[in-house]
């Protein structure tokens, strides 16, 4: 691959300079901008570096990313197997051990040796804008990540955090399920006990519970979750308490996740961790879901392997059929990007 110094990007802001990388989340809480990528089974990257400055993501430049064909993509589990799950999750829910789980698949591609996550941002700036939108490639740390997060896990201003799960996707606001507003209820709740565990006692509160927002070809509905850290509490016992994000893993948390490992066949990486950047000496930060994520592996001796996450809540009002779609709905648009078939009108080619 080409040697690329260490970036960060993170909407209009560009960190460059690498200072120095830990797993440490006491880090978050010293001095310096940091960026922050937790994979979703607990792998903690924390990078400093010395500059940060405003920069838009340029345009992207003819040949500066060549991504594989559509039908390059591999998934972790196929249709079979995925609504299989989703009927297992079904059966667990009957038997009282859970009420959501949210089943994940894992796509991957092969991809060129000098492939580049900043040249990929450029294009998903472009075709699938999001309020999350951001960057890490730690060259020799095993962390390239081009994000797309609709998706706010946690943004913290001094002792104020706030959540914004969202749960129920649909091409339009008129395709949302009763089975969609449940689901979302339900993770608030989850939420508000997780943050709940480090804030102080009736701080915690829910300014907005099922709001409706649009994104590029899709809606979401959207709740906000809101407490104020007791003292004595930072960033580690934050992500502790609310680590991995309660809307890509179900309720409650503990069983869902037991019924994750059973059923998934790939690990999920960065995707559905939380991606995102801290500055500590303002004692501010911003990390999303990490949703709508690509990342590129470099196994040692093997091909660059670009991957991708998609997956959907399982309920007992659930769908397998529906569930499927769901993944494709949300992944489509996405891979068309990636793979260069997406146009400015806005329509993926097949």
């Amino acid at each position: 691959m080409l040697h690329l110094p260490a970036l960060a990007r993170f909407g209009d802001r560009v960190a460059t300079g690498l200072l120095d990388v830990t797993s440490d989340p006491a880090a978050l809480d010293s001095t310096g901008f940091w960026a922050v990528c937790a994979d979703f089974e607990g792998r903690l990257t924390c990078a400093r570096f010395a500059q940060v400055r405003e920069a838009p993501v340029p345009a992207p430049a003819p040949g500066n990313w060549r991504g594989p064909a559509v039908g390059d993509w591999t998934s972790s589990l196929d249709r079979a197997a995925y609504t299989a799950a989703v009927r297992r999750i079904r059966e667990h829910i009957a038997a009282g051990e859970v009420y959501q789980a949210n089943l994940c698949r894992v796509l991957s591609a092969r991809v060129a040796p000098d492939a580049d996550v900043d040249a990929l941002t450029a294009l998903l700036a472009r075709g699938n804008p999001a309020p999350y939108a951001g960057t890490i490639r730690l060259p020799g740390h095993g962390v390239e990540i081009a994000t797309a997060s609709p998706e706010l896990f946690l943004r913290r201003a001094g002792r104020v955090v706030e959540s914004g799960p969202i749960k129920g996707t649909g091409r339009t606001e008129a395709d949302l399920l009763e089975k969609d507003y449940a689901e979302n209820v339900m993770i608030v709740d989850l939420v508000r006990n997780d943050i709940g565990q480090v804030c102080a006692t009736g701080s915690v509160t829910v300014p907005d519970l099922c709001a409706v927002e649009k994104h590029p070809g899709l809606v979401h509905l959207v709740s906000t979750v809101r407490g104020e850290l007791r003292d004595g509490n930072g960033w580690p016992q934050l992500l502790a308490a609310a680590f991995p994000p309660g809307s890509v893993t179900g309720a409650p948390k503990s069983s869902a996740l037991r019924i994750i490992d059973a059923l998934e066949t790939a690990p999920r990486g960065p995707y559905c961790g939380g991606i995102g950047w801290v500055d500590a000496d303002e004692g501010t930060g911003e990390l999303a879901v990490g949703i709508r994520t690509f990342w590129i592996d470099r196994p040692a001796g093997g091909a660059a392997v670009l991957r991708f996450g998609t997956g959907a809540g399982i309920t007992w009002g659930s769908d397998p059929e529906g569930e499927w779609r769901e993944t494709e709905l949300k992944a489509s648009r996405l891979l068309a990007v990636a793979s260069g078939t997406y146009e400015e009108s806005g329509e993926a080619l097949s």
